[in-house]
């Protein structure tokens, strides 16, 4: 079992920036990759940035691509997402999740999820 905790969340302005940290305990496996997603009110949970256990591969959604860095710090056992010009449109409950493997995009592929954390972005 991997248990995962999100953190950072927040009310910001448009053009503001945010950092989200999530801890990852119990049986942590090298072989990780760890993802964060969002979901809106209304709306299904969506893909956001992705990250393999070394650091050295990542992808992002074209929606964040350019604004968000996902980066991890494998000695702390933490994972971030830096969200830098944010626009109201990234409003949403941020989750980070953990999956044994190479870096992948699906919800359905992560097993691991945390609680959640809220971000709400401000016109």
């Amino acid at each position: 079992q991997v248990q995962l905790v999100e953190s950072g969340g927040g009310l910001v302005q448009t053009g503001a920036s945010l950092r989200l940290s999530c801890a990852a305990s119990g049986r942590t496996y090298s072989s990780y990759a760890m993802g964060w997603f969002r979901q809106a009110p209304g709306k299904e949970r969506e893909f956001v940035a992705a990250i393999n256990w070394s650091g050295d591969s990542t992808t992002y959604a074209a929606s964040v691509k350019g604004r968000f860095t996902i980066s991890k710090d494998n000695a702390k056992n933490t994972v971030y997402l830096q969200m830098d010009s944010m626009k109201p449109e990234d409003t949403a409950v941020y989750y980070c999740a953990a999956s044994p493997g190479p870096v992948v995009t699906r919800p359905s592929q992560y097993p691991y999820w945390g609680q959640g954390t809220q971000v709400t972005v401000s016109s």
